[in-house]
């Protein structure tokens, strides 16, 4: 990126927020504090930020329903930060779109390896906007009724027309296209995707399947693109053929 990434900072407890905004300024990045969701929506209605790094555990309106309006709103990453939440509310959480997690208090060194991680998996504005012009067939793997766009990491229809992914979802389509027609596993998926906490991953890769499924598949009630290998894991099938 050419200008500093813009992090959005959403935590109700003001030392550990200013904490977090002071470190990541040291480091080059471009920084908002909000106490809660209600200043968040203020602030990404006059500018859209890089990432946001979310706390979970907040008094007024809790981080889930705050992830979930937001992806509702627009596509942009977030990192959940947990300093109680049950392993059922991180896989809800992943489900429902966050990019990644990390426990609170957090290590601060982490915290920055993990936002330049996700970033990095995170498509900027400027190229999503110029990819359709730039993309060659060798970028493209299709899949059913989209077209993965592996440079610029977007999934589109035959018009060009964009259909949103969350990091963990381009994830998996990216092991599917190095691995046509080959079974894989639940724990080889998550292997390969690079999944960092693979008990939550797992749980969860079923539903991020299913999700996958109602963006390419013709019927996603019949699937025939990503398969269900019964005692195996799933497969790829490009011609998304019964073979």
């Amino acid at each position: 990126m050419s200008q500093s990434p813009h992090i959005i900072i959403v935590d109700d407890e003001a030392p550990a927020r200013e904490m977090v905004g002071d470190y990541l300024k040291m480091h080059g990045f471009a920084v908002t504090l909000c106490d809660g969701g209600t200043s968040l929506r203020a602030e990404i209605e006059t500018k859209l930020p890089d990432l946001v790094v979310l706390d979970l555990n907040m008094p007024e309106e809790d981080g889930l329903s705050i992830i979930r309006d937001l992806k509702g709103r627009i596509n942009v990453p977030v990192i959940m930060l947990t300093a109680t939440a049950s392993p059922i509310d991180r896989v809800v959480g992943l489900e429902i779109g966050a990019d990644d997690y990390i426990a609170k208090p957090c290590e601060l060194r982490e915290l920055m390896a993990r936002i330049r991680s996700v970033l990095r998996r995170s498509v900027p504005k400027a190229a999503a906007a110029e990819a359709p012009a730039k993309s060659t067939r060798d970028h493209l793997v299709r899949f059913g009724t989209k077209w993965l766009d592996l440079e610029a990491q977007a999934l589109r229809d035959d018009e060009g027309n964009e259909h949103p992914l969350t990091a963990s979802e381009f994830g998996l389509l990216k092991v599917f296209a190095a691995n046509p027609k080959r079974v894989l596993s639940r724990e080889r998926l998550l292997e390969l995707a690079n999944a960092r906490d693979a008990e939550a991953f797992d749980r969860a890769v079923d539903l991020r399947i299913m999700r996958i499924r109602r963006k390419i598949e013709p019927d996603p009630t019949r699937p025939a693109v990503i398969r269900t290998i019964r005692g195996g894991g799933y497969l790829f099938s490009p011609a998304g053929d019964k073979a």
